[in-house]
């Protein structure tokens, strides 16, 4: 890490062990010992996507990793009174408002914040009041940050689809557009978070910029854990985070 540089953070979604888990059935593989076994191996936080459609995380997940972890939980969750109600339950540390549509394969884009802020304001509210840290996924863009000052979203995630899938000269502008999303942020007492799409091979640029606090990533570790195991997996991309600050 670089000196004077602020540690980055690392919130590992474990949904993905739902998926396979969901795939055949049963209790295996346990998504909650996937996330006690990440804190082991170096996460700082869990995420768990609890869907309209439970087609990964279910009802009962939420309530075990709630039992089982010593780590913060990160609650993702669509901007319905189902999901208010289920948050205001189980009272996480953290729920990060995403957009969610019921046929996309996962999370396509950020939360459409300015577009949505009367829908918004009461259920971040309630958030804020019950001690849950809310932020909001939406993408690197002015108005959208200034849709979070707005509602009091003390967090915002960044959505780095778009660049993880670029390449070239078209990268580094998205990359710099999220630099400066970063920036002005932080700048408005917000702190800013980063995931999707996140890999061994791109995640260093992202971890370098200084004000994001904290990434997010699920699929690719899941994936990679197939080769190296859970916890090599999630050692490395620490790694990677810490040479890159």
């Amino acid at each position: 890490m670089a000196s004077g540089s602020s540690p980055l953070r690392l919130g590992v979604n474990i949904d993905h062990v739902a998926t396979i888990r969901n795939a055949r059935g049963g209790a295996h593989p346990d998504p909650v010992k996937a996330a006690l076994l990440a804190a082991k191996a170096g996460a700082d936080g869990i995420t768990a996507h609890l869907r309209e459609d439970r087609r990964h995380i279910r009802d009962e997940d939420i309530a075990m990793l709630m039992a089982a972890l010593d780590v913060p939980l990160n609650l993702e969750m669509a901007a319905t009174q189902e999901m208010l109600g289920i948050a205001l339950r189980h009272r996480p540390h953290a729920a990060c408002i995403v957009p969610e549509k019921r046929e996309e394969r996962t999370t396509e884009g950020g939360l459409d914040a300015a577009g949505q802020i009367d829908t918004l304001r009461p259920i971040v509210g309630a958030l804020g009041e019950a001690g849950v840290r809310v932020s909001l996924f939406i993408e690197a863009d002015a108005a959208q940050i200034e849709a979070a000052i707005q509602l009091g979203a003390p967090v915002v995630e960044f959505h780095t689809g778009a660049y993880a899938h670029l390449d070239g000269g078209t990268r580094a502008a998205e990359l710099r557009r999220i630099a400066d999303a970063a920036a002005l942020a932080a700048k408005n007492g917000i702190e800013p978070h980063a995931g999707h799409g996140l890999t061994f091979d791109n995640v260093a640029p992202v971890a370098a910029i200084p004000q994001i606090a904290e990434l997010n990533i699920g699929h690719f570790l899941i994936g990679e854990a197939i080769f190296g195991g859970l916890e090599g997996s999630i050692r490395e991309m620490r790694r990677q985070m810490d040479l890159a600050r």
